[in-house]
C-alpha cells in the first residue's frame, strides 16, 4: 500500500483553511482540518500489506487538481526544442540571418530546420532565394508558428519531393501551405524512434515541471502504438489522449478504438483520443475561412457531414479544427446535421449568432489564449474592425459554453501558466491589455486547464499540482511565472521541487 499524506495545504477552491490530504494507492482517501489526518498503522490494514509512507509538509502551499492541455502536436513539441529558433525575428531577411548563422555549425547533408517565423506584418515577403544564399549546400525548412506553412529553400523542396514521391508547388517564395506544409512537417517528425523517444522524454519532464498531468496529443500521425511504446519504457509522466485524422479513420475503426479506451498494458496513462479534422487554415497564414470570403475551406459541408457520421458511429468523438467565423459556422452546422457533441478547435473568429450555439449544442470551445497575445497585431491588421469578437472567451463564457484551454504547442509554449495567463489578462510584455471585454473568468479558465474540476475531493484519482499561491486569486503575470512546487499522476511525483 503506497500512502502519501500532505500535511498543512491549502485547497483551490476552498477559503484556503489549512487542511491535510492523505493518499491511497494513487486516490484521495482522506481530506481533514490541519493536523487531523494521519497516516494508516500496521494495525489498520490486512495482515501481511507492506506500508510504503511518505509525509510531505506542504506548508501553506496550494494543492489542486493536475493541468492538462487540451490540444498539442507532442512530437512537433519535442523535436522544436531542438530546431533553430526564429520566433523574434521580424523579417525575412532576418530570418535568413539567422539560419545562415546556424548553418556555419551544421552537419553536411543534414537538413536544416528553423521554427516559428510570423511573416503576417513583415515589410517583404519570405523570398526562396534568401534560404539559397543562407546555405547555399544545405535544405532548409522553416516552419510557420501556426504550422500551417513552411519556407523553404530550393535543396529542401527538392529533398521534400523525393521524400514524398511527388512534385511541391511551391513558386518564387518557396512557401508551402496548408496540406502540403502538413507533409512537410510530417516528414521531418521521422526520425529514428530511439531520437524521437528521447526527445519526447525530455519534453514529458518539462510539461511535469510546469504541474502538467495529461494532454490531448493531435499529432498529425497516429501516435497511440508510440505513446504505447514510450510509456513501456519509462516514459509515464502525464496521460495521453491520441487522436486520429481522417487518413487514418480506416485502420482506427478496424482496431475498434474509440474515444475515452484505455489502451492495455498502459497502467491507465493511455487513451483513445478524439477525432480531428482541419476545415479551413490560420490566421498567421492567411489562409483562416471568414464570412467575407477570404481563405480556405480545406473539407466542404458535403465531406464533412459523412466522415464525422463514419466517426461517430464508431465512438469517436469528432474535434474540428475551425478558425476563422465562416469555417466556424460550418463546423456548428456540422455538428447540429451529425447530432453530436465533440469540440471546436480554436474558434478564434465568431459570428455573435454562432456564440449561443455552442451551449445549445454541447459543442465544447477548444481555445489556445496564448494565441490571442500572439497574434493581436495580426488580427488588428488582416482581421481590422472585427477583433471585437476574435478569441471571444467572455461572450461564450456568458453564453454558457464549455471552455477547454491548450498551447497547441509548439505553436505556443505546452505551459498551462500561459495559458491561464492569457485567458484572465489578455496581456502580456508589458502591453495594454487586447479587448479586454473578452477576458476569462479567473474560475472558467482554471477548470479549461484541468479535468473540468475546481478543487480536490475524496475519492479523486490523485493527479495534483502544488503550487505556492492560490491561481484563483493570482494575477495574470503571476500566473504566467507561476513556480510549480510538485506534480503528481495517481500519486506519483512526476515533478518534486519541495
Amino acid at each position: 500500500m503506497t500512502v502519501v499524506l500532505l500535511r498543512t495545504v491549502r485547497r483551490v477552491g476552498t477559503s484556503g483553511a489549512p487542511a491535510d490530504v492523505l493518499v491511497v494507492d494513487g486516490r484521495i482517501a482522506a481530506i481533514g482540518p490541519a493536523g487531523t489526518v494521519d497516516v494508516p498503522r500496521a494495525a489498520d490494514v490486512p495482515p501481511g500489506t507492506v506500508l510504503d509512507v511518505e509525509v510531505v509538509e506542504a506548508d501553506g502551499a496550494w494543492l489542486g487538481p493536475g493541468l492538462r492541455d487540451h490540444h498539442v502536436h507532442f512530437d512537433q513539441w519535442a523535436l522544436m526544442r531542438q530546431r533553430v529558433d526564429v520566433q523574434d525575428c521580424t523579417s525575412a531577411e532576418e530570418t535568413a540571418d539567422r539560419l545562415a548563422d546556424a548553418a556555419r555549425t551544421a552537419l553536411p547533408d543534414h537538413v536544416l530546420v528553423g521554427h516559428g517565423y510570423r511573416d503576417g506584418l513583415w515589410p517583404a515577403p519570405a523570398r526562396r532565394e534568401l534560404l539559397d544564399r543562407a546555405a547555399a549546400g544545405l535544405p532548409v525548412v522553416v516552419v510557420a508558428a501556426d504550422l500551417h506553412a513552411v519556407w523553404c529553400n530550393t535543396r529542401a523542396l527538392a529533398h521534400f519531393a523525393g521524400l514524398l514521391g511527388r512534385a511541391l508547388p511551391a513558386g518564387a517564395d518557396g512557401v508551402l501551405r496548408e496540406q502540403d506544409a502538413f507533409d512537410v512537417t510530417g516528414a521531418l517528425s521521422r526520425v529514428p524512434d530511439e531520437l524521437l523517444d528521447a526527445a519526447v522524454e525530455e519534453a514529458v519532464d518539462a510539461a511535469a515541471q510546469r504541474g502538467v498531468t495529461g494532454v490531448v496529443d493531435l499529432e498529425m500521425v497516429f501516435g497511440l502504438d508510440r505513446w504505447a511504446r514510450r510509456i513501456a519504457a519509462g516514459t509515464d509522466g502525464i496521460r495521453v489522449a491520441s487522436g486520429v485524422y481522417p487518413g487514418e479513420l480506416d485502420d482506427v475503426v478496424a482496431r475498434g478504438l474509440r474515444t475515452g479506451d484505455v489502451v492495455p498494458g498502459t497502467r491507465g496513462l493511455l487513451t483513445m483520443g478524439p477525432f480531428k479534422v482541419i476545415t479551413d487554415g490560420s490566421l498567421g497564414t492567411r489562409t483562416a475561412a471568414t464570412s467575407d470570403g477570404a481563405g480556405l475551406l480545406t473539407w466542404t459541408p458535403e465531406d464533412l457531414v459523412p466522415v464525422l457520421r463514419r466517426a461517430v458511429a464508431a465512438g469517436l468523438v469528432p474535434a474540428v479544427h475551425a478558425i476563422g467565423d465562416r469555417a466556424v459556422t460550418l463546423a456548428l452546422d456540422a455538428f447540429e446535421t451529425v447530432g453530436t457533441r465533440g469540440t471546436i478547435e480554436h474558434a478564434q473568429l465568431l459570428l455573435p449568432e454562432d456564440v449561443p450555439r455552442f451551449a445549445q449544442l454541447g459543442v465544447v470551445a477548444s481555445v489556445q489564449p496564448e494565441h490571442a497575445m500572439d497574434d493581436r497585431d495580426i488580427a488588428d491588421h488582416h482581421w481590422a474592425g472585427r477583433t471585437d469578437r476574435a478569441f471571444p472567451f467572455a461572450s461564450l463564457e456568458r453564453a454558457g459554453a464549455r471552455m477547454q484551454l491548450g498551447s497547441d504547442a509548439p505553436v505556443a509554449p505546452l505551459d498551462p501558466w500561459v495559458a491561464l495567463a492569457a485567458a484572465v489578462g489578455r496581456d502580456r510584455d508589458g502591453r495594454s491589455p487586447w479587448h479586454p471585454e473578452q477576458r476569462m473568468s479567473a474560475l472558467a479558465a482554471w477548470r479549461g486547464s484541468t479535468d473540468g474540476r475546481v478543487g480536490v475531493a475524496v475519492g479523486d484519482v490523485a493527479d495534483l499540482v502544488l503550487v505556492p499561491s492560490d491561481p484563483l486569486t493570482a494575477t495574470s503575470a503571476a500566473l504566467r511565472t507561476m513556480p510549480v512546487l510538485a506534480t503528481a499522476v495517481a500519486g506519483r511525483w512526476t515533478h518534486r521541487a519541495l
